[in-house]
């Protein structure tokens, strides 16, 4: 998963504000990894948040554009935040091409049991627009995000699962920083740089990461 933004606020000063400077950063990646199989483009973070994040679906097109030119074989998204309308997956599909779709669903203790419908509804809706394309649930729910939900191990099973059974083509085992604390940590995948991700994880991650290994190793 290799993801650009084109930044918010609060998260360090955005470089890639204009097209041209996006147009740059998917030229860079594309033609370094090139060679390299084991990997995807997420054009632009949350690109319908209306912050300096968000990117137009013309845009988005003409990225997608650029790096299907360098590498024809890479697979490109652009993911979305919460849940995708049925307008917006048309213009997924039909204006920018992507090749699968990365929803980052609602990030609340009723989202577990949504998964599975929500997965079939996707697959139905791009059934009735000719492309059944994959969902990818690149960032799901993920502990320290919010003082009102904090996911238990429990959760990330249901959820994983479910994801499965509706479907999905993928799910990410999402992780990043403790926004509850002063310092951010731990910072888990947002920074390796003092400790690997495992040695950050707390214990419900790791009991979640067992369990799924177990369900998957028994189906």
């Amino acid at each position: 998963d290799v993801t650009l933004s084109r930044g918010k606020d609060g998260a360090g000063s955005p470089q890639l504000q204009t097209l041209e400077a996006h147009r740059q950063a998917v030229e860079t990646l594309v033609t370094a990894l090139r060679p390299h199989r084991n990997w995807y483009l997420d054009l632009a973070n949350e690109r319908n948040i209306r912050d300096k994040r968000f990117i137009s679906f013309d845009d988005l097109k003409d990225l997608r554009a650029l790096a299907k030119k360098l590498a024809p074989e890479v697979l490109v998204t652009a993911s979305h935040s919460p849940d995708i309308s049925p307008q917006e997956l048309r213009e997924y599909v039909e204006t920018v091409g992507v090749d699968f779709i990365s929803p980052h669903r609602a990030r609340n203790a009723s989202s577990p049991a949504e998964t599975a419908a929500k997965t079939k509804e996707y697959l139905e809706k791009l059934g009735q627009l000719g492309r059944v394309l994959p969902v990818h649930y690149q960032e799901p729910f993920r502990r320290g995000y919010s003082r009102d939900w904090n996911p238990a191990a429990a959760d990330f099973v249901r959820d994983a699962l479910a994801a499965r059974h509706g479907g999905a083509g993928g799910w990410c085992f999402h992780n990043g920083d403790n926004r509850i604390a002063a310092d951010g940590k731990p910072r888990r995948s947002f920074d390796l740089r003092e400790k690997p991700l495992f040695e950050q994880l707390d214990s419900e991650e790791l009991k979640a990461i067992e369990t799924l290994k177990g369900q998957f190793r028994a189906n």
